[in-house]
């Protein structure tokens, strides 16, 4: 008898260990969630959905994206962190919302550093400082000397925004001081920019890539270091006097916590492997997006970073949402 009970408790010690590799072999065997917390049209929605097919046709089932928008991306945010931990919820997030938000609003109804799992990052999306023929001003400098001369107006898609972040940062290196008006969303900014209201909007280069193009816009210049493959004619802010300045906004998925670590490398090693086809990375360049590939504990790291970076920006700016 004790022989049997021996045996017996060896297969059930053998079986609980093979309990998570046999539950990553079988994930997912049912729809998967992916919850975008902004409205549909913008950056995290499109490649949302860009990613959101190509896992559902590797994968053999559907991945539903799903629009949680409301509070700067909260709403969607706590959403997935109440979905539970079988991994079946995952969260696009960016790095907007996800670094800035705990610096900005008061409280939070969960901690992004103990709520979330980093899953895989997606791409990197510069943003780009456009103005309107009407204002007068062609170029980086012709803006800091309008700034330093009289008023010069910058639009954002709210207070803690990163459109207005990129605007307070840019004020602090230029020793500028633009002025802040900010509206409900980028999109009406962009309009008002359009229409002469305002004179400068720092947005996603694809927001206004199409204004661009038809010269309806004029771009000064874009946030990152590097100038950006998808629009390599506009030069950097860094090559244009303030070599410090580099902003290139990450986007990737995460989880709630407690999802197992063999989902968590399953669903990175399949995103990696997407992010790596011609496929993928053309309908990201579309977008203006360059695919960005890390593994989970990379992505943790960049969150630090992040989280640490927009902590000081939103301190100095004096931005605060209750």
């Amino acid at each position: 008898m004790r022989v049997i009970l021996k045996m017996a408790s060896s297969v059930v010690a053998a079986a609980c260990m093979l309990g998570p590799a046999i539950a990553a072999e079988t994930f997912p065997d049912k729809p998967v969630h992916l919850v975008v917390p902004q409205a549909p049209g913008g950056a995290s929605d499109t490649l949302a959905r860009i990613m959101a097919q190509a896992l559902g046709q590797k994968w053999k089932q559907p991945v539903v994206v799903e629009n949680r928008a409301g509070a700067g991306g909260n709403i969607g945010m706590e959403y997935v962190v109440n979905a539970g931990d079988d991994g079946y919820t995952l969260l696009m997030s960016y790095e907007g919302s996800h670094a800035i938000n705990p610096a900005l609003y008061k409280s939070l109804p969960f901690d992004v550093k103990k709520d979330f799992t980093p899953v895989a990052t997606l791409a990197t999306l510069p943003f780009v400082a456009v103005t309107s023929p009407k204002s007068g001003i062609k170029s980086l400098p012709d803006l800091v000397e309008a700034a330093k001369k009289g008023r010069v107006t910058y639009g954002s898609a709210g207070n803690g925004s990163v459109n207005h972040l990129l605007g307070e940062m840019f004020n602090s290196a230029a020793d500028v001081k633009m002025a802040h008006v900010p509206y409900r969303g980028a999109a009406p900014a962009i309009q008002d920019l359009l229409g002469g209201q305002i004179d400068v909007v720092f947005t996603s280069l694809p927001s206004v890539k199409g204004y661009i193009d038809s010269k309806t816009l004029v771009p000064l210049a874009v946030t990152s270091a590097k100038r950006s493959a998808n629009a390599p004619d506009i030069p950097t802010i860094a090559e244009q006097g303030y070599p410090s300045f580099d902003v290139n906004p990450w986007f990737g998925l995460f989880t709630a916590s407690g999802v197992s670590a063999d989902k968590i490398q399953f669903m990175n090693r399949d995103i990696g492997a997407l992010l790596n086809t011609p496929e993928i990375q053309q309908k990201f360049a579309a977008q203006g997006a360059v695919v960005y590939i890390t593994a989970p504990e990379d992505f943790g790291r960049q969150v630090d970073v992040a989280l640490a970076r927009w902590a000081e920006v939103v301190k100095a700016s004096g931005a605060r949402v209750e």
